[in-house]
This record gives C-alpha cells, structure tokens and sequence, in this order.
C-alpha cells in the first residue's frame, strides 16, 4: 500500500549522533568501534539484534559476519518472539527445523485444528483459502483452540475456550486417548520413531477429569474433540503465537507432533503438525542461521563437524564455538554491560521485547548503537548513536521463504531514496572495513543467495533437511528471473537456466554470466559472484552430489510420510511431556494478560502507522474483557482503564466483549510512544521465557485491572502531528487530511481554547468558533484558516459522541459558508450525509452503519454485501465480521 512506503519520516541518509554525515564516515566509525571492542573485551562484548522483515541475502551476511568472522555466536532476531519454540519442537522432534506439509494440505484436510491462531486477521489468505475450500466440502471440520472467540471462529464448528498455557495438557490427553482408544498408527511408530512408550506413559498421568481442570473445558468438550481427531486421517493441525510465545512453548509443539507420529499423520496429502510464521521472511531466517544457537543452512552450533564445515566453506578462521544469547539474555547482557556495542537492523526492541522499559534503559546505557532502519524517529532510533538509512521493503531486491518452505523473489519496484542502501550492503560494508574484504565481496543479491545456496549442498547429500544446492551459484539474470519454489532442491535433474547461463568452476570465485560464446564475447559481460574457493570447487564438481545449475526431479515437496528424520538413527523422537499448571495470577493480579495483535495493523506501527485506511478500523489501544469481570472491577464499555503488572502501566479503552474468557484480557501490543500515552503494552511483560527455545512467554502475564478517573474525555481531529500532548490518556491515528486524537483527562477545569490551540498548532490570530456548556461538561472548538479546517476539540463528561470518520473527512472538505461551520461545531453532519459508522472494510472504507443498512435492504450474505458495497471482496479479513453484522441484524429484525 502506498501509504506506507511514502517518504515521510524516511531515515535518508546516515547520522552520527543526530548529525548527518556521509557513508564512508559512518560505516568506518561503525567497523572500528566493532572492532576495537572485540580487541578489548573479545567477540562475545558484541552483538546483532536482526528481525524476520530483512530479506534473506540480508540475514545470510550477518550471520557470517558475526558467527564466521566476528567469531561469536551473539546474533539474535525478533523471530526469537514468535517462532523459537516451533524451531525447537521441530528439532527435538525431527532433528531439524522442517516444516512437514504444504499451504495445499489446508484445503486436502478433513479437519483443521487452529491452535492460538488467528487466521482471519493475522494471515487472511490462508483463512480465504480455508473457507474457500470449506465451501466446496461442506464435511470439512474445523476446531478452534484459543482462549479468545476470536473472528476466525466465525468458521469453527468447535470453539474450545482453553485455559492460559492448557494447550499441553490437551494434547498430551489427546496422545493418551488415542493410545486408551487404539487409534494409533503402530506400523508408522516401530519402522519411524523412537521413545513412544515414554511419551505415552507421561501423557496418561492426567485423567480426563484432571484434563479438564488443567485445560479449563468441560469434559464432554474434550470427548467430542478428541473422538473427531481420531476419526479423522487427514488432519491438519495449525499453530501459531499462542502456542509458541510461552514458558512450556517448545512442550507444546512437542504434544502437537507427538499425536500426528502417533497417528502416522505427517507427511501426507492433508495431513501434518503446521507451525505458520508470524512475519514475512522468519523462515528465511530461520535457514541461514539468524537465530543464537543455530548456524547457516540448518547446521547446528552445537555440533562440532557442523561448525568445521561451515569454516572451510567460508574460509573462515574463528567460527563461533558455542550459543549466543537469545532476544532476552541479549538485552540483559547490554544492561549489565557484557554487550558493549550493538547494532539493531530492522525492529523495533524498545516497543517488542518483553520487560520494554528494561530493554529501553539498556539501550540508552550502552555505549555505542548501532540502528540500521527505515525511519527516522522510532521508540528504537533515537537512542542510536548511529543511525544507517536501510532501504525499505519496496525498494529491495531479494528473496523470502514463507511457511511451507517456498522461496520467492522479491523484486524493488521503486528506486532508492536519498542515500539509503540494502541491508546486506551495509553489512559487507562494514565487513570489509572490519578487515573481511575477501569473504564479504559480494556485489549483487545474487551473488549472497547463490553462497547461500551452495553452503545448504555443500558435504550435504541427503544429510540436511535445507537443500538447495541446485541453486547455487546462480547467475544474476538466472536470479531476476527467479520463480518461486520449495525445498529442498538438491543438485541433480535438469537445468534450472538457459544453456551458456550455467556457472563454472572458476578457482577462487564463480564466473556467473559467461556469454554464450566465450566468456569475453562482450555482449554479455560477466559479473562476479564471490564466494569461498571452496565453494567453487563444489558448484563444479559432480562427483560431490553438489553439481550447480540443476534441480531436482520428482522430489516430494512434503517430508517424512516415510521416516527418514534427521536425528542421527534416522527416526523421529516422540518427547514425554508431563502436563503441569502453572498459575501466575494473585491476590493483587488476578486476571490473566493475553497479548496479541489486530488485523490492519503491524508489529510496532512503524509503517502501517503512517496508513489513514489502516487507521480507521481500530484507532486507539483497546482491552478485551469478559463483562463478569469488567463489572466486577467497575469497567463500563469505552471507559478508560489502567492495566497494571509489578513492571508498570498503561492505558487502554475498555472492550467488554463475551468473545473474551471470564478472567483473562485481550490486548495488542502495536501502540508506541508515537501513537499513544503509555500505551507500550510490552512494558508489562515479564522476561520469562520457555527453557528450551529462549521464546518470551507474552500470551500469560497476570495483571490488574481498574478505571481510570477521566473526568473528561475528548476526541480531535487535526492537520497537524499532534505534538507533546498534555493529557494522561491520549491516541492519534492518521486520518485522511491529518490526524484524529482521542483523549482523557483527570481533572475537569482545562482551559480548553488554550489546549486545543496547542494541540492545533495554532497561531494566535487563527479564525475560532466555539461553544461551552461548563455546567454540562460540553465543549467544542473548531479552528479555520480560510476556508479550511485546521482542527476541531470535542469535550464531555463521557465518552464523546461524535462520528469520528465525517469529523476527519472534514480536514479535507471547504468550509466557506457559516452554517458548515456550525455543522462542525454542532458535531454531526447533515441529513443528507449518513454517518458510515466505523469502518470495518478498511480496503474500501465501509462502515458499519452501512453494512447494517445494506443487510436491512435485503443483503444477507457477505456475497451481496460485497456486490453492493465492495466490503470483504479485496483481502477478505472483514469477511468474518461482516457476517457477524449480518447475523446480529437478523437477531434484531427477529426480536
């Protein structure tokens, strides 16, 4: 979307220490900071904090300079927040991070079961691509595991309210009623696992009454589930945040993939364990070794034979020799002062990282930062000493792995703005100055994913689950032309380019664009494509199983339907989990936190913030909470609330919903000091992290609850960024023309002209109306320069009353005459302009007003409301609440 890639607030040229200087100066001051700390207090006093959004050829080179060059292993990536538990069940499991199955597997199941994922709104094409496939089959099942009734259940037949952290508990009963009701897969477990009878031992530790305590289901919902799972061959089980950012994470995807070995589900058309990932690129992370504990090409640190490989491939001298530390202990390490240089690419920690404030003061502390981002002013940025101007996602060439293991190219579409660069760039930049010239001389995107390539074939055969040996070495015009496939795609079969565009062994690099004549033809220059000697000698080389240039023929694109897992003894190991309850609420805390994050926004907002389509959906940072409990703690729907842990507070608007388990709050973690007062909801995490995988636990945090004593509130539209906002609780979003503000104040006596001046911008001589009822609490101020609106204040003792999408609308309307004027003042447009409502389709800016008006005319499915208005018909992820709307009106019309 265009909105988020526009130039405003582009970081566009470097800075050292808020100056701006040139390239040259600041990726020297960078590489001899680097490596004067490495001089005095060793390599493991640095480190890389990376992220799933930096392309693959990015991730490839900061993982060799740190591990092959830098000689530690201190590099870790945001990817640790969402993905490291399933990397962690998958190699207990497995022996390798695999994902096992396919996106076709998804509309092949006669089951799904979701597990702490919500499709519909946080990947709405894989949702499509469910409900698309359940119409064609209406017997098609689907389970829903989450706390939350979230929209995705709008297509469940089974909603399964789950207990914070009881999703180990159901799935080990679920293992031990397969083993109780013979729906086992015996020939599967004795020819392909391991250590079943342990497994299935600690799972019947529970019966089906203590499941249903430590899970929070009735014990005839279990029944039902667990009766419909081993009835059915082909089930998919899909899993996602809720499962992976907790304390017992990695326990949890064990259980998962202990009920598909048990049933021989894995591997087959319609069947498998499915971890999908929670950002663009966390699998292509995840295969170059982003992660502390992990090296290049699924290799692991740990193994000593791993480590010697992937030296002589790199012709690196002080590969690191054991883990680095992950997310958590990074930031710890800065604040105690073992990390005395770090560089941040491409994520914002100070918003993202549980503990934040902690992660904040240590990055603040730390001697030298190093920031490489899009932006100019982030949470993150401003404390970097230097700051680097990476080129945006539009603007890179690159490729991304997504969950089913398909690699795609990612091809820039705008130019580079400014001075800014590639991420990979800026690393072999740096590179070199820091003395690693030869290893780092890469020249093209290309030239990085053919190394990369060749390392995954490299002494492999068959050895590695991450094979795509028949990749390397590919040439630059091979690259641009690149379509996208999955792996592994070892090195054999036919030609993946033209004859004459095949690489050639070529001594201490690879030649990778010979002319179809002879190398020095002229009409075809070659480019160098530098990689290690060594690596050159394979890509040519037959014999080795690593011959460049082919793909593979008849290769499966699922794994382990037969066995052959990558343990040593060439079997899956089924892990004994014992189910445990962990209860973190108190007296003091007693609900449960689940965190989380809504559908039309991203991460930490640092561009889809700058989106007004993206804004108008949910404006402000909202809490879920069952209407028990929010009467219990005196919360009416839309009051403000102060939610509160040991570690801090913020504030959010109230959402009493019955979609919420009695007990736990729901709310997203986007919000940033940009867009909010005290609304960093990571501040209340604790840094308490699964033992295996290092994953913050962000989905259990026992919190505290209560109103906050607004004795006004107020809602703004504005030109201008709103700036120093004085007011306890306050929310700016972008809007069409400006920005819309809502606020809360503690006090009732506000001299209001004064603030909506400063909020405005205003100049003294600024044209103003206004009307106040004192005695009612009411104020309105709206303020023109000519005929245009610069802003409007709308004070009362509630929750304001104003339609907040016709109030932005007027920052982009003329007012000349009087009477628009009052309108404005007046607070509500004209007969003749219905209030949309807020909006639901954020892709076509439809309201719910009209959604409800078009379902009263006679449109009763999401099919003719999208033939009238549009709404559901781009990206889908409304489709679920457009139906819900649809249903409530026929309720309404009932009753």
């Amino acid at each position: 979307m265009a909105e988020t890639i526009d130039l405003e607030g582009r970081l566009l040229h470097p800075e050292i220490h808020g100056r701006r200087a040139g390239w040259d100066e600041a990726l020297d001051l960078v590489a001899s900071t680097f490596s004067q700390t490495i001089a005095e207090h060793g390599p493991d006093a640095v480190a890389f904090y990376v992220s799933g959004q930096l392309l693959t050829e990015d991730y490839y080179l900061a993982n060799k300079l740190m591990k092959g060059f830098v000689g530690s292993a201190n590099i870790d990536t945001n990817s640790r927040l969402c993905m490291a538990s399933s990397v962690a069940g998958h190699r207990r499991a497995f022996g390798s991070d695999t994902v096992p199955g396919n996106y076709e597997d998804l509309e092949l199941a006669d089951l799904i079961v979701l597990v702490g994922s919500n499709l519909a709104w946080c990947h709405p094409v894989l949702y499509q691509r469910i409900a698309a496939a359940r119409e064609r089959r209406p017997d098609m099942k689907i389970v829903l595991v989450d706390p939350r009734r979230t929209m995705t259940s709008d297509i469940a037949d089974m909603h399964l309210a789950i207990a914070p952290d009881g999703d180990v508990a159901l799935f080990t009963g679920l293992l031990a009623w397969l083993g109780q009701h013979n729906a086992l897969d015996r020939a599967y477990i004795t020819a392909h696992t391991t250590g079943f009878g342990q497994a299935l031992f600690a799972a019947s530790a529970l019966d089906l009454a203590g499941i249903a305590a430590a899970t929070g289901l009735g014990e005839e919902e279990l029944v039902r589930f667990y009766s419909l799972f081993a009835a059915t061959a082909k089930t998919v089980t899909v899993y996602s945040q809720g499962v992976n950012q907790s304390s017992s994470g990695t326990d949890k995807v064990n259980a998962i993939i202990n009920c598909h070995l048990a049933t021989g589900r894995i591997g087959r058309p319609g069947a498998g364990p499915f971890s999908v990932t929670g950002q663009p690129n966390a699998m292509g992370g995840r295969e170059v070794g982003g992660m502390a504990n992990m090296l290049a090409a699924h290799m692991e640190i740990e193994n000593s034979e791993h480590r010697d490989r992937v030296r002589r491939f790199w012709n690196a001298s002080d590969v690191a020799q054991k883990p680095g530390l992950k997310a958590v202990e990074m930031f710890q390490g800065v604040a105690d002062g073992r990390i005395k240089a770090l560089w941040i690419m491409a994520t914002n920690p100070v918003d993202s990282m549980p503990d934040a404030d902690a992660v904040e003061a240590a990055i603040k502390a730390c001697p030298f930062v190093v920031v490489s981002d899009v932006l100019a002013s982030t949470d993150t940025v401003r404390h970097a000493h230097v700051r680097l101007p990476a080129a945006a996602w539009g603007e890179k060439d690159g490729t991304v792995t997504n969950s089913e293991r398909r690699i795609s190219r990612q091809r820039a579409f705008l130019s580079l703005p400014g001075e800014t660069r590639p991420d990979w760039w800026i690393i072999a930049e740096v590179a070199r100055r820091m003395g690693f010239g030869e290893a780092f001389a890469h020249e093209t995107p290309a030239a990085v994913f053919g190394e990369h390539a060749a390392l995954s074939g490299f002494e492999n055969e068959g050895a590695r689950d991450f094979d795509i040996g028949a990749y390397a070495g590919i040439d630059a015009e091979a690259y641009e032309v690149l379509e996208p496939f999955q792996w592994r795609a070892p090195s054999s079969g036919t030609p993946l380019w033209p004859a004459g565009h095949l690489p050639r062994k070529g001594g201490d690099q690879l030649l990778s664009r010979p002319s179809p004549i002879t190398d020095d033809a002229g009409d075809m220059p070659a480019s160098k494509l530098p990689i290690s000697p060594l690596a050159g000698e394979m890509a040519g080389r037959p014999e080795g199983g690593v011959q460049a240039g082919l793909k593979p023929e008849g290769e499966s694109t699922r794994f382990f339907a037969n066995g052959n897992f990558y343990t040593p003894d060439r079997k899956a190991h089924f892990i004994a989990i014992r189910a445990t309850t962990e209860i973190r609420t108190t007296p003091d805390f007693p609900l449960v936190l689940n965190t989380g994050r809504i559908r039309d926004h991203w991460h930490t907002m640092t561009r889809t913030g700058k989106s007004p389509r993206l804004s108008q959906h949910i404006a402000e940072p909202f809490v879920e909470i069952h209407p028990a409990d929010a009467e219990h703690h005196g919360i009416g729907d839309a009051d403000i609330v102060r939610i509160s842990t040991p570690r801090g507070e913020v504030f959010a608007r109230a959402l009493i919903t019955a979609r919420q388990r009695r007990g736990s709050m729901f709310a997203p973690m986007h919000w940033t000091d940009q867009f909010a007062a005290k609304g960093r909801l990571d501040t209340l995490a604790a840094p308490l992290t699964d033992p295996i995988s290092g994953q913050p636990a962000l989905k259990h945090v026992a919190a505290h609850i209560e109103k906050f004593a607004a004795r006004a509130f107020g809602f703004a539209v504005t030109r201008q960024h709103p700036q120093a906002i004085a007011a306890p609780y306050w929310a700016a979003a972008r809007c069409k023309g400006g920005w819309r503000v809502e606020l809360a104040f503690a006090g009732a006596e506000v001299d209001w002209t004064g603030f909506a001046r400063s909020l405005f911008g205003l100049e003294p001589r600024a044209e103003m109306l206004a009307y106040h009822d004192r005695e009612a609490g009411q104020h309105r101020i709206a303020a023109f320069d000519g005929e245009h609106l610069v802003g409007a204040l709308f004070v009362a003792p509630g929750p304001v009353a104003v339609s907040r999408g016709w109030a932005a609308e007027q920052l982009e309307t003329s007012h000349a005459g009087q009477r628009e004027r009052f309108r404005i003042v007046a607070g509500r447009a004209g007969a003749e302009r219905p209030d949309a409502g807020a909006t639901v389709c954020s892709c076509f800016s439809v309201g719910v007003n009209q959604i409800v008006t078009a379902a009263a005319a006679g449109c009763t499915t999401v099919e003719a409301i999208g033939d009238a208005l549009k709404a559901g018909t781009n990206c889908g992820s409304c489709r679920s609440e457009i139906r819900a709307i649809i249903l409530a009106n026929r309720v309404q019309a009932a009753e």
